[in-house]
């Protein structure tokens, strides 16, 4: 599940919000890599999931994300400003493998493009010659698609059917959310104007993602121009609360997965804000003071003792991917 907002409409600061909903905890961990660690997209920790021409490169770029189950990269930004967000997309398809193209498995899809890419120019760039290929971890299969941002307020959606890449590249494609396609997504939105919301206005109040997209819609829009930083971050956090699912909610054949956190990325000043629902206390990490270097640096965001500013309280990792 998961919703994505990217509010690049205010005079202060570009920022991302990404809710995490999953029927599990996803074991998340705050990670930052340095620039320069090799990586191999053809490998899932020690198991070689891509063995014909797997993509591998050198990181370029620092980057501070959460990571899923120790596996892969769901959320995060780099030194550059660019923000990437994975979100569950049932419909993905990847087609099948042409071994001619380099091979990068979908868990380290967010990660090449925070290690390569600066814009989100340079991201698409990237995608031209590489070629996705479906990996599975805890019993599910890594159904993904990609909502990319940068500081200057360019964004764009990045999804897959029938093994061929679509993409929605522009600064007003600033939501998503899951099924159905993003396509589909935007011919429901048009057919009510919630990006000129009203108090008269009928609000879809379900926990679906065509409801949940439509929700952010109306809500962003009545984001008011921010005095402050703190303000422009507490109105993205805001629609991030009002889209997720209560902590607990059965799943079951209702489909519905709780929300485990809640991350605001500020692209414009590079901090990263970090809600977990059970906390009583938002995190945040000043990205330019993270002691980057060989080896990654992380924090469990289930640390009882954590609580606002914690960039002093990461540690050395010794995370595989």
């Amino acid at each position: 599940m998961c919703t994505r907002v990217f509010w690049n409409g205010n005079q202060l600061a570009k920022l991302a919000g990404r809710s995490m909903d999953w029927p599990e905890s996803t074991e998340p961990l705050l990670i930052a890599f340095g620039a320069g660690r090799d990586r191999d997209g053809g490998k899932l920790l020690d198991q070689v999931v891509i063995a014909d021409n797997p993509l591998r490169w050198t990181s370029r770029y620092s980057s501070l994300i959460t990571s899923v189950y120790g596996l892969g990269t769901v959320d995060g930004f780099n030194e550059r400003g660019l923000g990437v967000h994975a979100l569950y997309l049932q419909s993905t398809d990847t087609g099948p493998r042409d071994p001619a193209r380099p091979g990068l498995h979908t868990g380290l899809w967010a990660q090449y493009l925070l290690d390569q890419a600066a814009t989100v120019d340079e991201a698409l760039a990237l995608m031209d010659d590489v070629q996705l290929v479906m990996v599975g971890a805890r019993g599910r299969d890594a159904t993904l698609h990609l909502a990319i941002e940068d500081s200057s307020g360019d964004s764009a959606i990045l999804e897959l059917a029938g093994g061929e890449l679509v993409v929605h590249h522009g600064p007003q494609f600033t939501l998503m959310t899951n099924d159905p396609s993003y396509d589909e997504q935007l011919e429901l939105l048009a057919a009510h104007d919630f990006s000129h919301p009203s108090r008269d206005l009928p609000l879809p109040g379900n926990v679906n993602p065509v409801d949940r997209f439509q929700r952010a819609a109306y809500y962003q829009a009545l984001l008011p121009e921010p005095g402050t930083e703190r303000q422009a971050v507490a109105g993205v956090m805001a629609i991030m609360r009002n889209v997720s699912v209560p902590f607990g909610a059965p799943y079951g054949d209702f489909g519905v997965y709780n929300t485990e956190y809640r991350t605001v990325s500020d692209l414009t000043h590079r901090i990263y804000y970090f809600e977990l629902t059970t906390s009583p206390s938002v995190i945040w990490v000043e990205f330019d003071k993270l002691p980057f270097g060989p080896q990654p640096v992380a924090i469990n965001p289930y640390d009882d003792s954590l609580t606002g500013n914690v960039t002093d309280r990461f540690t050395p990792s010794d995370i595989g991917f």
